[in-house]
């Protein structure tokens, strides 16, 4: 089965053992909750260069993760940032696809990601007996508290909580720059708004006063939707 298309059914169970099937699913039959992510992008809208979007197309059509190792950062993503947030989680921002995308695009961070997967299956197996994505929900969620804090002073850990550390910053960054991340921040980005000119107060403490010719033009909000008009001398004729 294409890999592609074993992503679009995944299923991450949220309590109890969880077992991965051939077909690349992660199912719980102990579970009300399942959490569904798409498929991996092809292509994104942004504005881009010819340049860059030649670059990109190479980046989509690069096979770096396992379906192993992505449904592990899938799991991991929705650990650090589950979907009961009021305004998305992880899995529903796409960030397991940002997590791909920002580690074949970064050779540096190639390393660091896989290495750490297999750090987190190597515990799981010794802990309790199965991989990460094979043990427990509430087995999973063990391990991230003993990693999730960086002043843990266990040379054990160190390696894993390095590389929670490094994910949980790729969710995080990924997640505020989406626009479930936005509505979370209460970010609205450049929209249009209503300029009524220097207050007036400010006008009599330095001296200064509007032109009513430039008022008429220029701050008159009733004539806001009128396009401008310039003479062949670049002056404003209305």
């Amino acid at each position: 089965m294409d890999r592609r298309e074993t992503l679009k059914s995944l299923l991450l169970g949220s309590l109890g053992a969880g077992v991965i099937a051939s077909t690349g699913c992660a199912t719980n039959p102990s579970s009300n909750r399942a959490i569904t992510w798409t498929s991996l992008p092809e292509s994104y809208s942004y504005g881009r260069t010819e340049i860059e979007k030649e670059y990109d197309e190479a980046l989509f059509a690069e096979t770096y993760f396992s379906e192993h190792e992505l449904l592990t950062i899938a799991v991991l993503c929705d650990i650090i940032l589950p979907s009961d947030h009021p305004n998305g989680g992880a899995l529903d921002a796409g960030l397991p696809e940002f997590v791909e995308f920002m580690v074949k695009d970064r050779e540096r961070y190639k390393l660091p990601v896989r290495g750490g997967i297999a750090w987190l299956d190597t515990y799981a197996i010794d802990e309790f007996g199965a991989d990460f994505i094979n043990i427990s929900e509430q087995q999973r969620l063990q391990i991230c508290d003993r990693i999730a804090y960086q002043d843990v002073d266990d040379p054990e850990l160190q390696p894993g909580i390095r590389f929670f550390s490094f994910m949980r910053d790729l969710t995080l960054t990924g997640y505020y720059t989406t626009e479930l991340g936005f509505r979370d921040l209460g970010y609205q980005g450049n929209t249009p708004n209503v300029w009524d000119g220097v207050p007036q107060h400010i006008l009599d403490k330095h001296g200064m006063a509007y032109e009513e010719e430039w008022l008429e033009k220029c701050v008159d909000q009733s004539r806001r939707d009128i396009t401008a008009e310039w003479d062949d001398d670049m002056n404003l004729i209305s």
